[in-house]
């Protein structure tokens, strides 16, 4: 985002990956002339220069999203604090924790089974860090009138 920012294409809150602004060439025909400062209206042509990209390259092809995915598995094994935890949450785009938690949450079930096996002796300072992550939700759910009970 700082190359956007650098050369004034955009701001924290702009798209990632801008629609294409297009206007009447030379040729009396539609060209691609910059970006706009707004979203695709789909992620079909995203989807598509990824597909291209990865030809090009001879891999296999990934799409935009499962790049994010990545990213939250990642913050899912480094983040130690909530307050990491809410760093990452804000440069994946996500207004809330919850996101993140609900929709990206989900372990590989090869790591879950290591996580289990780790739980068999539990490690005081990785517990800790799990407490304050789950604290930090409960409060800020109960700050948000949210029923965290179910009562």
């Amino acid at each position: 985002m700082s190359c956007l920012r650098d050369k004034s294409l955009g701001s924290n809150d702009d798209p990632l990956f801008p629609a294409t602004q297009f206007a009447l060439g030379a040729t009396r025909q539609f060209e691609a002339v910059g970006l706009k400062k707004e979203h695709w209206s789909s992620a079909s042509p995203i989807r598509k220069i990824f597909r291209e990209a990865f030809t090009r390259a001879g891999l296999p092809y990934f799409n935009p999203h499962s790049f994010r995915n990545a990213l939250v598995q990642v913050g899912q094994q480094v983040c130690q604090t909530p307050e990491q935890f809410k760093a990452r949450r804000q440069n994946l785009g996500h207004e809330k924790v919850l996101t993140t938690f609900l929709s990206y949450g989900e372990v590989a079930s090869s790591r879950q089974g290591q996580i289990m096996r780790g739980l068999a002796t539990p490690q005081p300072a990785e517990q800790s860090n799990a407490n304050e992550i789950a604290e930090a939700i409960f409060t800020r759910l109960r700050m948000s009138g949210t029923d965290v009970l179910g009562t």
